[in-house]
């Protein structure tokens, strides 16, 4: 990890969402993984160092200025959806959801797509 990071790659969606919703894809440039992982991997699943995706995770909070640590689910591909606290971190889930000011919802895509639903007013 002592070479100089690039900054995190990413999409934001261009859509008529309220101004209080906030979404963005990451790519893999700009981590610290390296070989098949390589580099910003975010995925604790995949059998990529522990600490290097921690770091990575870190680097996602830290340049995006996301308000809280997103709520990270062990995604299963069920139909299960949990509330973004923090106690369900690591819950078996694909998809969570929020009413609250500040809290971070997180999904993982490879093979799907994912989906952001919000009434007109952002709640």
């Amino acid at each position: 990890m002592g070479t100089e990071l690039e900054s995190p790659g990413f999409i934001t969606p261009v859509w008529p969402a309220p101004a209080n919703v906030h979404a963005l894809a990451t790519l893999r440039a700009g981590g610290c993984s390296s070989g098949p992982f390589s580099s910003f991997n975010l995925a604790a699943h995949t059998g990529d160092d522990a600490a290097t995706v921690q770091r990575n995770r870190t680097l996602l909070r830290e340049h995006f200025g996301l308000p809280a640590e997103p709520v990270w689910l062990q995604q299963v591909h069920s139909n299960r959806i949990v509330t973004a606290e923090p106690d369900e971190t690591g819950a078996e889930a694909d998809g969570s959801w929020t009413s609250s000011v500040g809290h971070v919802c997180v999904v993982m895509t490879a093979d799907c797509l994912p989906v952001l639903i919000c009434d007109q007013y952002g709640s």
